[in-house]
Parts: structure tokens; sequence; C-alpha cells
């Protein structure tokens, strides 16, 4: 596990990215499937209960909306932590413009 002050490394893959402890278990991850074309939602976030409070989840949302915003999709979310976040964030920078929360249960 990381100490505190040093910077997670996050694996990127098609509409997932994640980081894994010194053993290979994966210890935070965001997924964030295209739902339909041009549209990506992220359903999913983890982070281990030894990592919670460090802002890894928040580090994971921003990472999946630049990802997709890079490529020039819209965002959505149906995993109550990236709905919270972008509830919060969207709006306050250009950077997370055209991000839509949408919750589904």
């Amino acid at each position: 596990m990381k100490g505190a002050g040093e910077a997670m490394e996050f694996i990127k893959e098609k509409s997932y990215i994640y980081a894994k402890d010194a053993n290979g278990n994966v210890i935070a991850e965001i997924d964030y499937p295209e739902t339909s074309p041009g549209v990506f939602t992220i359903t999913h976030t983890y982070v281990d209960s030894s990592l919670r409070g460090q802002g890894i989840a928040a580090k994971l949302v921003e990472a999946a909306v630049d990802d997709i915003k890079s490529q020039n999709a819209e965002v959505r979310a149906t995993c109550w932590y990236a709905v919270k976040w972008l509830s919060e964030n969207a709006g306050k920078t250009p950077d997370f413009e055209g991000c839509a929360c949408e919750i589904k249960r």
C-alpha cells in the first residue's frame, strides 16, 4: 500500500481505471462503459477500506471524466459516489461542463 503523501499510480484500460497493491490486488477502481454512442456512464467506484478518506475516489472520478471528455463524449453516472461528486463539481470548472448526472435504481 502507498504511504501517506505518495501518489497512487492508476492503470487505465478501456472504460476502466484501477490501482493495485504490491501483491497485485485491486485496491481502487472505477468502471465507465459506453452505454450508448458517445455516452459513458460511471457505474461503479471502489476504494479499499484502508485507503478511504484520502481523496482516491475523487481522483478516480476526475480521471474517468477526463478520459470521457477527451473522447468528446457525454458523462453520466449511476454510481452514488460519482453522482455526488459530479453534482458538487460540475459547473465549477470548464473541465466538467456537460456532465450529466443520472440516478438509476
